[in-house]
């Protein structure tokens, strides 16, 4: 049987919006790839003095849906597929 918290979690990630309808489009998907290629290392590792590559481009601020925050290439860091869902879990 699903612990309590697993059950919050499913019925918050059901009433969520697509990807798409978040904001991740094609649009995002090219501008993100040519982020990771200028920058390509985790910057959380990075500063833990780790050489980790980068898997995902992550917005520092979230966005929340604000399509110019979302846009905006100084809110965006490279990071490693671990520490982007270890910020994800913090909520940050």
């Amino acid at each position: 049987m699903p612990t309590r918290a697993k059950r919050l979690r499913s019925r918050a990630q059901r009433k969520r919006a697509s990807a798409h309808q978040r904001g991740y489009s094609r649009a995002w998907q090219k501008a993100s790839k040519g982020y990771l290629r200028k920058h390509p290392l985790c910057a959380e590792c990075w500063l833990q003095g780790r050489v980790v590559e980068a898997t995902v481009v992550d917005h520092k601020q979230p966005h929340r849906g604000d399509k110019r925050l979302f846009w905006l290439s100084s809110n965006w860091q490279s990071l490693c597929k671990k520490c982007h869902d270890a910020k994800t879990r913090r909520g940050l």
